[in-house]
Parts: C-alpha cells; sequence; structure tokens
C-alpha cells in the first residue's frame, strides 16, 4: 500500500516483551545485471531471537527505510563504501526500534534508537552502534530515517545554496530531492527546478513541494527543457544523479555555479556498472564552475544535529513536510525495494514493522 506524501505523526507501536523466534529477510540470490528485482532474490527467514551480552543492545525494530543503495549492495561488487549484502544473510539499512535489554550500557528498556540493522524484527548490537533517539524533537520519530541530512549537506555545503539563487535539484522526487528542494528555499533560493521520471510526481513536486518548474526525463533533452525552465541560468545544483543530468546542469550554470554531487541514482537504480558521465571540463574552467563530490558520514557528520533541529521546527510550524510512502510488515520490505527502484514513489520509503 502506497500513500501520498505526507506528515505522519505516530510513532513506531512500542510492545514489550520478547519473542522465542523472530522474523528476518536475507538475500537468497544476487540479481542479474540491469534486470528487475523479483521475489526470489529474497528469503523471509525464522530464526531464534539472541540475548544481548553486556554492552549489547536487543532492539525491536518498529520502522525501517529502504534506499537506493540497497539496489547496488546487491551485487558481489560496488563502488560505493559499504559492503556489499552477503548471500544467505540478512540484508541492513537505517532502522527506528526500541530497547528491549540491555545490560551493562546506558541504555534502558523503552528507549528508542536508530541502527543500521533493519530487515529485522530484533537487531541485537553493541551499545556504540545505536543513536538514541529524542522522541520530542520530531513529531513523528520515523522522521529521522528521511535523507534530509543529506540534502541539507548537499545545498549548504556542497552547492553552497544563497539568497536569491537559481536551483536544479535532478532526482527531485526521491528521498533526498524531495528535501532538497525544500532545503534551498530555507536557504533563501528565488527559484527552484527539479527534474522527475513521470508528470504525476512532477505535479508533487510543484503543487505540494514548492518547485518552480519541473523538467521531465524522457520529454525531449533535458538541457533545452532545463533552459526553458531557468531561462536566467542555474546558481546552484544538487545532482542525485548524473548522467545527461548532470551534463545539461554544466550547459546551463551560470558562471561561478556550485555544483554539489550527492548521488548516482541512474546508476544504482539501473545496477548496470559504474557511473560514468562525459563532463565539459573546458566549461567548468572558462566560467568557473565548482563540481564537488559531497558524502555525508565522511565528513559532514556534525549537520546531522543541525539539519534534525530545523526540521522538526518546520513541520511543527508547517513550513516543511516529510514526503513518504509506508508499507506494513516485514514481508512488504522487498516489494518497497522493488516499488522504490521502480521509482513508483515520491520522498522516504519506510516498512513500518
Amino acid at each position: 500500500m502506497t500513500t501520498a506524501p505526507s506528515n505522519h505523526r505516530h510513532a513506531p507501536h512500542a510492545r514489550h516483551g520478547r519473542l522465542r523466534t523472530h522474523r528476518e529477510i536475507r538475500l537468497a540470490a544476487r540479481p542479474a545485471p540491469g534486470t528487475p528485482l523479483t521475489d526470489d532474490l529474497f528469503e523471509v527467514v525464522e530464526v531464534p531471537t539472541p540475548s544481548p551480552e553486556p554492552g549489547q543492545l536487543l532492539v525491536r525494530t518498529g520502522v525501517m527505510s529502504v534506499t537506493a543503495v540497497m539496489r547496488t549492495l546487491m551485487d558481489e561488487t560496488t563502488d560505493v563504501p559499504m559492503h556489499p549484502f552477503a548471500l544467505g544473510e540478512p540484508l541492513y539499512g537505517p532502522a527506528i526500534g526500541e530497547v528491549v535489554s540491555a545490560p551493562g550500557t546506558g541504555f534502558a528498556p523503552g528507549d528508542l534508537v536508530q541502527h543500521d540493522l533493519g530487515w529485522r524484527e530484533f537487531a541485537l548490537l553493541d551499545a556504540s552502534a545505536a543513536q538514541r533517539v529524542a522522541p520530542g524533537l520530531l513529531p513523528d520519530p520515523a522522521a529521522y530515517l528521511s535523507q534530509g541530512p543529506t540534502a541539507w549537506m548537499g545545498v549548504t555545503r556542497g552547492a553552497e545554496v544563497r539568497p536569491g539563487d537559481t536551483v536544479f535539484v535532478s532526482g527531485a522526487a526521491g528521498g533526498v530531492g524531495s528535501l532538497a528542494g525544500q532545503a534551498a528555499r530555507l536557504r533563501g533560493a528565488r527559484r527552484v527546478v527539479g527534474s522527475a521520471g513521470s508528470q504525476r510526481k512532477a505535479d508533487i513536486l510543484r503543487e505540494e513541494l514548492g518547485y518552480d518548474a519541473v523538467v521531465l526525463r524522457g520529454a525531449g533533452s533535458i538541457e533545452e527543457q532545463l533552459c526553458a525552465a531557468a531561462p536566467e541560468g542555474i546558481d546552484a545544483v544538487i545532482d542525485n544523479v548524473g548522467g545527461e543530468q548532470l551534463q545539461a546542469s554544466i550547459a546551463v550554470a551560470n558562471r561561478g555555479a556550485r555544483i554539489a554531487l550527492v548521488g548516482a541514482l541512474g546508476t544504482q537504480l539501473a545496477g548496470s556498472g559504474s557511473p560514468t558521465t562525459a563532463i565539459d571540463t573546458f566549461s567548468l574552467l572558462t566560467r568557473g564552475i565548482t563540481l564537488r563530490g559531497t558524502v555525508l558520514h565522511a565528513d559532514h557528520l556534525d549537520l546531522i544535529p543541525e539539519w534534525y533541529h530545523r526540521f522538526g521546527a518546520g513541520l511543527r510550524a508547517g513550513t516543511l513536510t516529510f514526503p513518504h510512502s509506508r508499507l506494513h510488515g516485514l514481508d512488504n520490505a522487498p516489494r518497497a525495494l522493488r516499488e522504490l527502484v521502480k521509482g513508483d514513489h515520491v520522498g522516504a520509503v519506510l516498512v513500518e514493522l
């Protein structure tokens, strides 16, 4: 079940006690390059629920997210700085859950934490691998699973968006892009243009997420559409895609434009090898365009609490929104990833357990 982008206000269910067994989803086979994801690539397995040793947490998962990089991690080798999913082992990814047991730690049963062992109903992890979630900071704890920190990084550190800028966000309907446009407005952007893969998504971007114009992938030359959408040129770019959209943004960029490379969705969602994009280096040189790669967890961790405070305040005031879809039940996690790869959703894609 796909829900329209909205600001949900209910927290993950607080359930007490521990079951003798629980379920996890394992990688049963690797997808062939360029082929769609299918059910037989995943396996739902019932396993004993572990008991934590001193210094460990047992966490009951409340909600988890699926992201585009997970398609890349299904391959045997990847170019991203994350270890691929192992055959026969549970997948992993961001999740919010409730501590069930925490011997010898500073956590207590009932605490909400964020961790990276999603795709299972119970997670056993070292206390150092969990981040405490302040339940009152965001109206909905699931919003901690947004990709807002990455969007904020791209806007503030990568593209250095300034008041009066015209900003282009590629992949604007994704988890990062759906928040990057809003973040650009927070920085005073005058005009925000995005790209999307369907007219339905373009309408949502304009009508609900504050984009002034949208260029459509597959509806003709991206460069020509971008020229029409930004007749005075582009000052800042948050690029989540690469390929033709990055090339078009360079062609339309004004002198001194700043381009933040935040993602490579064009390759991640295709599952077809390393990303390659021909770059017009002469334009970069003669127009003084900055092209900057940005990685949140490598260099910009200090932005995470800053974003959460801004996000929480904006959600409460109604000046920001958390576009996302929620599917329900662990069994629907593979479906959630399949639908994300197909481009069925706007914003983050979450699975509530």
